[in-house]
């Protein structure tokens, strides 16, 4: 049986942060809702009419996503110590073009960021991966796009020690889940060359927390 939006993780989430934030919430109208293969619901378009601790009307329209992960991949070349992004590529609805970015995927029902953050690993790179060896970047989750959508996003990294040989076996393989619509290939680059190469804002974030928390100043500053 579908889930009901009423009764969902993401939706109860958002809705209880709004009141936690003073809003006072009068009506909130279901005008589309996409569930997944087991009725989970994936997203959903609300219209929110609520009012601010200050006497104002919120805009109303909210993309509801909810929690986010993504995580950045590093190999690392045993001789040369060179350091390679394993990204994923396919096309986004933003305008259609083939996009690379960090393996990221929604939450939905679950609350644990760093399991789903392994399991993404693994669906869209092959890498197993323990949610123990995730290193997280942000312990409160930020916001992309605060002014329309609740989407709200964990970054994580992982570093892997190979040969060349090794992480050169990782590019251009053929990911994803076909029920989702994913048709995922990855993409090995340089760390610079791959920076270059994603064109939204969380993944290129992601580069420089990533280099700041392992303080690497030198691929910072050729960023």
């Amino acid at each position: 049986m579908p889930e009901n939006l009423l009764d969902s993780h993401k939706y109860n989430l958002w809705k209880n942060n709004l009141l936690r934030s003073g809003l006072d919430v009068h009506r909130i109208d279901e005008l589309y809702t996409r569930r997944n293969g087991k009725g989970e619901v994936l997203f959903s378009l609300l219209y929110t009419d609520a009012s601010t601790p200050e006497g104002d009307k919120i805009p109303p329209i909210c993309f509801l996503k909810g929690e986010v992960v993504s995580v950045l991949v590093c190999f690392i070349e045993r001789v040369s110590r060179q350091k390679y992004l394993l990204l994923v590529r396919q096309r986004r609805i933003c305008d259609g073009s083939p996009t690379y970015e960090h393996p990221a995927g929604m939450l939905d029902s679950e609350s644990d960021a760093a399991a789903v953050a392994a399991r993404e690993v693994w669906e869209e790179t092959s890498i197993e991966v323990r949610k123990e060896d995730l290193t997280r970047l942000n312990e409160a989750p930020c916001f992309p796009s605060t002014g329309t959508s609740d989407e709200a996003m964990y970054f994580f990294y992982y570093e892997l020690e190979l040969t060349a040989d090794e992480i050169a076996a990782y590019h251009n393989q053929a990911q994803g889940v076909a029920s989702d619509f994913e048709r995922i290939t990855t993409h090995v680059a340089p760390f610079v060359e791959g920076h270059r190469l994603i064109n939204n804002s969380n993944g290129i974030l992601l580069n420089y927390l990533y280099l700041k928390d392992v303080k690497d100043w030198e691929l910072l500053k050729a960023l």
